[in-house]
């Protein structure tokens, strides 16, 4: 079975094109700055690399571009699309209308549409990709594949806020989580890896990146997250504040004569780590300024690897313990500094991280030192796999 698996952004469509027979991915890219001048497809298939520059001035056209590209003589991997079997999206938010993924009906679009009230930056950009390739492809099957799913095994204690309940029951408001699908891939991959089965361990996973959360991973399950109703909450990211306390997004609209439009551009776009260090949203950028002095910048990381040690061992006393600690995502996976500096401290859980096998980039690894009760690894997560085979488990039933 060969599936596509598509993730459109609001200006991006990235695809991976996966023969689901070994889980080869045949081909693999990018189309960015969809609607704007300099917008461009770059393809890649056996080590080889096209980038096309053109004009694409909707997800409609970028879809039919990739199916072109796919098809094309030169750099192609499959002769027509009669090939590809099925189609599956990324979709970041169900609400609660979703605990798995599902086979894409005119009922689930209209949940869908219901849920991007919920992430108005990220729900309407799937959408509208999820309607380009029906409107290509009418008679291969899609599939929504949720990151706020994994998560709807969290207890009431754990995704409730403290508001009015009727705030809950008419308007949705609760914690949803995000980065579902990559807390669930990491998780079921570091049970591989020990050899222990996923059911008996008690994981906290760190998605670290542009965008972090952490995940208690209780014995297969998630049991609570940082991301909360939104992609905004929880550890200092990029450029998103992460938690703060709620009167101060009043009290800098009142005084700054701030809409709620530029409130939410200031919290999303301008804070986080670039709003602390003035240098950059980028971790790489920031461990170079600090390297030179730049007391805001090493201020910015202080604060990330501060927040991301508390809040495991919150998430250590919520599952009465921990097992082992996973890193992933771009930050997660590289950063050997930020993973060193997260873990200093974490030796009362147990957890004691091996400089030697710490300096290590992009491949499972072991990190926590022989004797560390806590187990430390680095996993790469790969949220694409886990939703082309969530697509083949559902297309073959």
């Amino acid at each position: 079975m060969i599936i596509l698996v598509v993730n459109c952004g609001s200006s991006s469509l990235k695809y991976q094109l996966i023969n689901m027979d070994n889980e080869e991915v045949m081909a693999k890219g990018l189309v960015e700055k969809i609607g704007l001048a300099d917008s461009q497809l770059t393809h890649k298939w056996s080590g080889q690399k096209k980038v096309i520059q053109q004009a694409i001035p909707d997800h409609h056209v970028a879809v039919k571009l990739v199916l072109d590209i796919l098809t094309d003589p030169q750099c192609g991997v499959i002769k027509s699309m009669d090939a590809i079997d099925a189609v599956g999206h990324r979709v970041v938010h169900g609400g609660e209308a979703f605990s798995k993924s599902t086979l894409i009906t005119d009922e689930v679009m209209q949940a869908l549409e219901k849920c991007s009230a919920y992430a108005p930056l990220h729900n309407p950009p799937n959408i509208v990709g999820i309607n380009a390739c029906k409107a290509i492809m009418p008679n291969v099957p899609q599939v929504a594949v949720f990151d706020t799913a994994f998560h709807q095994t969290m207890p009431a204690k754990a995704f409730m806020y403290g508001l009015p309940y009727e705030l809950y029951q008419k308007d949705g408001i609760r914690r949803y989580g995000f980065h579902g699908t990559s807390h669930r891939y990491v998780a079921g991959e570091v049970a591989k890896v020990m050899g222990v089965p996923v059911e008996k361990l008690r994981i906290i996973n760190c998605h670290l990146g542009n965008g972090s959360s952490l995940c208690a991973i209780k014995y297969g399950k998630s049991v609570d997250t940082t991301m909360g109703f939104t992609p905004l909450a929880g550890v200092l990211m990029g450029t998103r504040c992460g938690d703060i306390d709620p009167a101060i997004v009043t009290t800098i609209m009142e005084k700054r004569h701030l809409s709620t439009k530029d409130m939410d551009k200031l919290v999303n776009k301008e804070s986080g780590v670039l709003g602390i260090s003035g240098v950059s949203s980028d971790f790489r950028d920031l461990g170079d300024a600090a390297a030179k002095g730049n007391k805001r910048a090493q201020l910015a990381l202080d604060m990330f690897h501060y927040q991301v040690r508390k809040e495991i061992g919150a998430f250590a006393a919520a599952m009465g313990g921990v097992d082992v600690i996973t890193f992933t995502a771009g930050v997660g996976e590289n950063g050997i500094e930020d993973r060193a500096a997260i873990c200093q401290g974490l030796e009362f859980l147990g957890a004691k991280l091996d400089p030697e096998r710490n300096n290590v980039r992009g491949k499972d690894a072991l990190i926590s030192t022989d004797d560390s009760t806590v187990k430390i690894y680095v996993i790469p997560t790969n949220e694409e796999i886990m939703i082309a085979r969530d697509t083949k488990d559902i297309v073959s039933k």
